[in-house]
């Protein structure tokens, strides 16, 4: 596998399956999720989760892992 580089699309305000989906059309297969509540839930259906920010911003180079996703589930505050 190589590690392509990348331009961080923008994902936020997107439920993380299409986030995810939108990263890999850029040319990186893996990037990260994790809960913005900091109560450390799993994603495990992403559709059920929404992007509420993301490292890096948009425009940024990236490569494989470094995209970090904060999510919250449908339903809870968010700036969306």
């Amino acid at each position: 596998m190589t590690n392509s580089v990348a331009l961080m699309p923008p994902v936020v305000c997107l439920n993380l399956q299409d986030a995810q989906n939108t990263i890999q059309r850029a040319g990186v297969f893996f990037s990260r999720s994790k809960d913005a509540t900091g109560a450390g839930r799993k994603q495990i259906l992403d559709r059920n989760w929404i992007v509420v920010a993301q490292t890096p911003a948009p425009g940024t180079p990236f490569t494989e892992g470094e995209a970090v996703l904060s999510v919250v589930k449908y339903g809870e505050p968010n700036p969306c």
